[in-house]
């Protein structure tokens, strides 16, 4: 998420109450998670484990809750007791959740020959392009961006929050919320089927790219990159920060780890599970998704198993 207009390192530190060490000069942009960083960019951390990498990453400033660390050149550090709950202050300034007082928001922007169907509820700040069709009982939820000639059906849901939580075992609760301040972004020529859930990104955008045609019940996670032309059929499931390239078809009940990369016009058979990346310009199957050919000749084996045992025991 973007700030509004840059904030000085000194404005930050009095918002959350923390010390300051490293470039104290700079301004922040924005706040991310640090699977979608970008130059000046701000971060927490919150484990040992981590702080080399948020300390590495593209971010210029990070919250953290120690001052034993090398700071890298240029970069700035937040010192506080509990960089979680920091970063949800911040959200909460620039984002904070109110309720809507009516179906569909007043800021609503919308172009020539869109129609928005009965029931339909759309908060703020979306922006709808031209020639769309929202059918009836979708739900556009705050800061959903769509492009040109797309088409939602009946009971999809954009822009839910992202399914995100910050652990624990050492508190009461173990699975604390990570507040999304993200968005959606649909670009033109898009067809959502019905019962489609599609999450905002926790810090950044989720993206379905120009093209895509999505079958019934289908979900993408939080900051999903969806590439162009891509085809999915109904109970669909990509976890959170996957990117799926151009071209790429997953047929019915496909389900898609965390954080990888699907590449370019793969195809997954149905009821294959993808736990890993995969190269693209093939087509896979099974759990793990393997190479669908191989795959098949292994079944094969498997069948001929009690026959050759039958021989082995004679």
């Amino acid at each position: 998420m973007k700030f509004p207009a840059p904030v000085s390192v000194e404005w930050i530190a009095n918002l959350i109450h923390a010390k300051t060490a490293g470039n104290t000069t700079a301004s922040v942009f924005g706040i991310n998670e640090i699977h979608k960083v970008e130059k000046g960019d701000l971060v927490f951390v919150d484990h040992p484990k981590y702080y080399t990498t948020c300390l590495e990453s593209a971010a210029d400033f990070i919250i953290i809750n120690t001052e034993e660390v090398r700071i890298p050149e240029g970069k700035t550090i937040f010192i506080v007791e509990d960089p979680f709950e920091a970063y949800l202050q911040i959200i909460n300034h620039f984002r904070p959740f109110t309720p809507a007082q009516k179906s569909i928001s007043d800021d609503l922007v919308m172009g020539e020959g869109s129609v928005v169907m009965p029931n339909v509820f759309i908060g703020k700040e979306v922006r709808i392009g031209k020639n769309c069709i929202i059918h009836p009982n979708v739900s556009l939820l705050d800061y959903t961006v769509i492009g040109d000639d797309v088409v939602i059906q009946s009971g999809s849901v954009i822009g839910g929050d992202a399914f995100y939580y910050n652990t624990k075992k050492n508190r009461n609760l173990w699975y604390k919320k990570m507040q999304s301040c993200g968005s959606v972004r649909i670009e033109n020529n898009v067809e959502i089927g019905a019962g489609c859930t599609i999450d905002r990104g926790v810090t950044a955008e989720t993206i379905i790219g120009e093209g895509t045609k999505m079958d019934n019940m289908v979900h993408i996670g939080h900051d999903v990159t969806v590439g162009k032309n891509c085809l999915f059929a109904a109970q669909v499931g990509i976890a959170g920060g996957t990117t799926i390239e151009d071209g790429v078809v997953l047929w019915g009940q496909v389900g898609v780890s965390k954080t990888l990369t699907i590449g370019a016009n793969a195809v997954v058979l149905a009821q294959s599970g993808v736990p890993s990346s995969l190269a693209g310009g093939k087509t896979y199957f099974g759990y793990p998704a393997e190479d669908a050919s191989q795959k098949r000749r292994e079944l094969v084996w498997i069948k001929r198993i009690p026959e050759l045992w039958k021989k082995v025991m004679e």
